[in-house]
């Protein structure tokens, strides 16, 4: 599919061991600012040497630009060549991962050590998709969670009233809503079997969960109340709410309990709630919040898309884990789109990243990239407490596709600031309005880079059959000039496994 819309076939490299650890970064403090080492100047020097070329003239320059600069693993394209770098710069950030110990990093990272050093604590979120082992002790056994999501779906869940659970209300925020709500939003039209509808409730403002109640019978209504630690201000105040109105339209001493299940480590405090404690279901404590839509917290996307669609998102994620954690750095995609990433921030002065999926089913991908990449790196503090002064986390944003070509696009081509993109293109179907998605994409990529100047701005207008007084009137209105970086990702398509591999990819880039 790929090659048919003019992307050149790929050289595909069997992915090899992470290169060895150089004694340098054997050796190098872990306190250490990244500003020290070597390759740092070098990179430096990079941006300075390429500050006055654009990226059109680096394609006229190196006619295999696209080849150097791009990469393909199991179906997903990831292409680099509108970056503002060149193999040069590539190779010197290449330098500062080696420098900068990310391979001890990854190797301990899915070791188990503790990676999280605020808390003492590893981050296995890996775990709950195969691809390393659990702390030792660890209980992972999601039997109960599964058999009961399964029941709810088989409709042997009943309420208050013995009437069967047929809707689900998630209450959760942050990480406990915003990937779950992905999911369940990318893959509902993929599933031919949604027995029990799913909605979502995080805002405390009480018209959030008035929507979600519109349509919601009461007697066949269960919310699962989301929060590690059942102390979430907001979730509480919204899991309340929800059981006032169950008690509002349940007959006078009906058991709201029946209608709420919970995912918390709290269990006496979601007894206390008036949860069944055999309806709470655990999650492990180095299990990250916004890395949790893999755990019980993905009790919403078992209800609601099943159990096969579950295993195949994990699977994808594997994958991706162990394309993550044994191939080297050059043709490694997480690390090549966190480097880029280094370079856009700390080298070219670009303060965000616009995020645009060309897919209406990964709308919410913005909010949830919002929340991972700038909780986890929106930081200045250096292991030893002092401050770093290199930037940290770029700015997130976006929108999805042709909507936001009818938006803020416009400050693409005519603003005054460069914005880094990552244009996410799920390939799809052969069907018309698909191609004309996917070549949007394609087209928006492509004329950010190369813009238009004066001339080829008179020149549209002289196409339209204006006078010349009026061509040179409005020519310099019509004026973009280019050079606009991006990154284009390319998917098979947007299904369970496909999904699982973009949301860990960026987790892995973070």
């Amino acid at each position: 599919m790929a090659h048919n819309l003019g992307i050149p076939p790929w050289r595909w490299q069997a992915p090899g061991a992470l290169p060895p650890l150089s004694q340098d970064a054997q050796l190098m403090p872990s306190t250490l600012s990244p500003e020290a080492l070597p390759a740092w100047a070098s990179l430096q020097d990079h941006a300075v040497r390429l500050q006055t070329r654009t990226l059109p003239s680096l394609f006229v320059d190196d006619v295999s630009r696209f080849d150097r600069l791009s990469r393909n693993w199991q179906g997903l394209t990831l292409d680099l060549s509108r970056q503002r770098l060149d193999p040069a710069a590539l190779d010197a950030l290449l330098a500062l991962a080696t420098e900068a110990g990310l391979a001890e990093g990854i190797r301990a990272f899915f070791g188990g050590e503790a990676v999280n050093h605020t808390e003492g604590r590893p981050a296995l979120h890996m775990a709950l998709r195969g691809s390393c082992a659990a702390p030792a002790g660890a209980k992972l056994d999601q039997r109960p969670l599964r058999a009961f999501a399964a029941a709810l779906r088989a409709g042997q869940v009943a309420g208050a009233t013995d009437a069967p659970i047929t809707r689900v209300i998630n209450i959760g925020i942050g990480g406990s809503d915003l990937g779950p709500r992905l999911v369940a939003e990318a893959l509902r039209s993929t599933v031919a079997e949604r027995p029990v509808a799913i909605d979502f409730v995080a805002n405390i403002d009480p018209r959030d969960l008035e929507e979600a109640l519109e349509h919601a019978d009461a007697a066949s209504t269960l919310f699962i109340v989301s929060s590690k630690s059942f102390g979430t201000a907001e979730t509480l105040a919204n899991a309340q709410a929800g059981r006032d109105w169950l008690r509002a339209r349940l007959p006078a001493g009906a058991d709201v309990s029946r209608h709420f299940a919970a995912v918390s480590n709290a269990t006496a405090a979601a007894a206390e709630f008036g949860i069944d404690p055999a309806r709470t279901f655990a999650l492990p404590e180095w299990v990250g919040g916004r890395y949790s839509l893999w755990s019980a917290i993905g009790l919403p996307l078992l209800v609601g898309l099943g159990e096969e669609a579950f295993d195949r998102l994990l699977a994808g994620a594997r994958a991706l884990d162990e394309h993550f954690r044994d191939t080297p750095f050059a043709d490694n995609l997480p690390v090549l789109m966190g480097l880029v990433g280094l370079w856009n921030t700390d080298f070219l002065g670009l303060e965000t990243l616009a995020v645009l999926p060309y897919a209406h089913g990964l709308r919410n991908f913005p909010a949830w990239l919002q929340q991972l990449e700038m909780e986890s790196n929106g930081k200045r503090t250096l292991r030893d407490g002092s401050s770093t002064t290199a930037h940290t986390s770029p700015i997130v944003w976006g929108g999805v596709g042709t909507v936001g070509q009818h938006a803020f696009h416009q400050l693409f081509y005519q603003g005054t600031r460069s914005v880094p993109m990552d244009f996410i293109v799920p390939v799809g179907d052969d069907e018309p309005r698909q191609r004309g998605l996917v070549g949007n994409a394609f087209a928006q990529a492509a004329a950010l880079m190369h813009g238009r100047d004066i001339d080829g701005a008179r020149t549209a207008l002289r196409a339209r059959g204006l006078p010349e007084a009026e061509v040179e009137r409005l020519a310099p209105h019509l004026v973009c000039p280019g050079n606009q970086s991006s990154t284009t990702l390319l998917m098979p398509r947007l299904d369970a496994f496909h999904l699982g591999q973009l949301l860990a990819l960026y987790e892995h880039k973070v």
